[in-house]
């Protein structure tokens, strides 16, 4: 039995994704043969080339005209000023690309000056590559669809419509013949995002377009969030044969067994799937009796390649989250609560395990959020590396989390914690159920950033019932601890499917949740609020907000998770401090 994985578009290119290699290990701990793809990383790959931007300049060219004086029949394009603007900088563009590209990959990407160059570069590239497909967008942090995807029917056309979709000649090009070639009896698609889908869907589109035998599934988080959604939409079928929800390691391997036996697949867990005019969904997995998590086979994946001056691999130290009561979040999906630990010993077994195999020495926990008792545990097993195997990851503002365990986090090779801050104003933090009270979130904060360790916080505005005055309290806040903040993500609330405000609207101040019936594949939903700002006002403010920051002159390191982990261990060994965040920078030299 031969299986292929890929993982879509769109996804920091700076390192892999999880869900993948756990998936490929456990595949092949039971003798499994599979071949897995990073399809982000090899679509960045084919785009920043001079080739491919060479293309993309023709395009315009010959769409556009070489002044860019025509309009071309087609409902949406781009301002003429954006044409006119590919068509005179994007030679240049196209002779810079490989070598901006090379830096990021290389130590000189920690360079102020040279780095941020590059990732200008880089970023302007994507810009030209994908402006023949306009109003569709690619950026290192997010893609954007030429409309809703939401909506199956927009997806029904976009999957055939090589005017926007640039994954259709990409895939074609570079996929579906080795997927020919390679003759897998299954296939699967991970798609844990809403970004994801139209690249997902359109690999699985063309697959069945070009009559390849074999069974073609999908999973993730996003596939999971719309299992309720998925057998009321025909659509699906054209495109999949089966969908797997929640946990992958066990159905996907009984998927394999089921289709290497009669083909019967009633047994397999956790399984949407048409069995002929009727589609089935079949029974939850059995809760599991012990816990492991296996170390994930990055093998295969071209670790040489992602957009980053240092190799980073994912890890986990525990499935779900340990507090699970937020309103805004839906970590277990409205499932069975799902939270389950690894010991410490484990987990620094796994990063030694990383270290030696790959040589990485940057691993980023992917938890909701590591445990006190796992952050102290750690850190007293770690502390005797040199050179350290430095490391990031969630963590909770909590009273347990004491100054001790904080001193103790830096010398064990911590080099970022990102904390869920989400409100500072304490009837805010009350209606979210958040658990945290402000006095730990200040003094977590005060020791972490003494500790040396780089602070990183998330937080939003508008969660139903908040006013402008809650949104103040927590502004207010963030310029208070302005010297203990190095960087955060801030935001407005989305009412996302499977969260308690969407499951109980009422009880969290939420008047209607507004569900359009074309929206068929929606996770995120409008709503209407008894009190407080509104969805318009609360992205409104989270705009200005942002408007009022301070310029950061390289600002490159602060794009992704990955690139401020990197550049946070990088000021370590360089004995710099970290820069706060809503501090203006000083006219020093660049860290070099």
């Amino acid at each position: 039995m031969k299986v292929m994985l890929f993982f879509p578009p769109h996804w920091t290119p700076a390192m892999p994704q999880l869900g993948v290699p756990t998936l490929t290990a456990h595949l092949r701990a039971h003798h499994v043969e599979v071949i897995q793809r990073d399809l982000n990383i090899e679509v960045f790959d084919a785009i920043l080339t001079p080739g491919y931007l060479q293309q993309a300049i023709a395009r315009l060219r010959q769409e556009y005209g070489p002044h860019a004086q025509r309009r071309p029949d087609r409902p949406v394009v781009p301002p003429r000023e954006q044409v006119q603007w590919a068509l005179e900088h994007g030679p240049n563009l196209a002779n810079q690309v490989e070598n901006a590209v090379n830096i990021i990959r290389s130590e000189a990407f920690l360079d102020g000056p040279i780095g941020v160059q590059a990732f200008l570069i880089v970023a302007q590239c994507l810009d030209l590559a994908l402006l023949p497909f306009y109003p569709t967008s690619l950026n290192l942090s997010n893609f954007t669809p030429p409309y809703p995807v939401d909506k199956s029917r927009n997806l029904l056309r976009a999957v055939r419509d090589p005017q926007y979709n640039p994954f259709l000649d990409l895939f074609r090009g570079m996929v579906i013949p080795d997927i020919e070639r390679e003759q897998p009896d299954l296939v699967g698609i991970s798609i844990p995002s809403l970004d994801q889908m139209l690249a997902g869907v359109t690999l699985a589109h063309l697959i069945k377009q070009a009559g390849l035998p074999c069974h073609v599934t999908t999973g993730g988080p996003h596939i999971t969030m719309l299992r309720e959604a998925i057998p009321q939409v025909p659509a699906f079928f054209e495109w999949f044969d089966s969908a797997v929800t929640f946990e992958g390691e066990t159905p996907l391997l009984r998927l394999v067994e089921a289709l290497e036996s009669n083909g019967d697949l009633s047994p397999v867990p956790n399984l949407i799937y048409e069995d002929g005019d009727q589609v089935r969904v079949t029974a939850p997995t059995e809760p599991e009796k012990s816990f492991d998590l296996a170390l994930p086979d990055f093998d295969g994946l071209p670790l040489d390649r992602y957009l980053a001056p240092k190799l980073v691999l994912p890890l986990r130290t525990a499935r779900g989250c340990y507090y699970g009561k937020c309103a805004f979040c839906n970590v277990d999906y409205a499932g069975p609560p799902s939270y389950r630990q690894l010991q410490a010993q484990r987990v620094v077994d796994q990063m030694t395990a990383l270290h030696k195999k790959y040589g990485v020495r940057h691993i980023f926990f992917a938890d909701e959020a590591i445990t006190p008792r796992n952050l102290r545990d750690m850190s007293s097993l770690l502390a005797p590396q040199d050179p350290p195997i430095y490391w990031c990851g969630c963590v909770r503002f909590e009273k347990p989390l004491t100054q001790n365990i904080l001193d103790a986090l830096a010398p064990a090779g911590c080099c970022m914690l990102l904390f869920g801050l989400e409100t500072a104003s304490e009837p805010m933090m009350e209606a979210m159920a958040k658990g945290t009270q402000l006095e730990h979130m200040s003094r977590i904060l005060r020791q972490s950033a003494a500790a040396g360790i780089w602070n990183h916080t998330f937080f939003f505005f508008g969660f139903p019932g908040e006013t402008i005055e809650h949104a103040q309290e927590t502004v207010n806040f963030i310029y208070q601890h302005k010297h203990f903040i190095h960087s955060a993500s801030p935001g407005a609330f989305a009412l996302e499917r499977y969260s308690p405000a969407h499951r109980f609207p009422r009880s969290f101040g939420i008047k209607r949740v507004i569900e359009d019936p074309a929206r068929d594949l929606a996770i995120y939903f409008d709503y209407e609020v008894e009190r407080g700002m509104d969805e318009a006002m609360a992205e409104l403010l989270a705009s200005r907000f942002v408007d009022t920051l301070p310029e950061k002159r390289y600002g490159h390191f602060y794009i992704t998770d990955a690139y401020r982990f990197i550049y946070a261990s990088h000021l370590r060994e360089m004995s710099v401090p970290h820069p706060p965040w809503v501090v203006p920078e000083e006219e020093t030299s660049a860290v070099s």
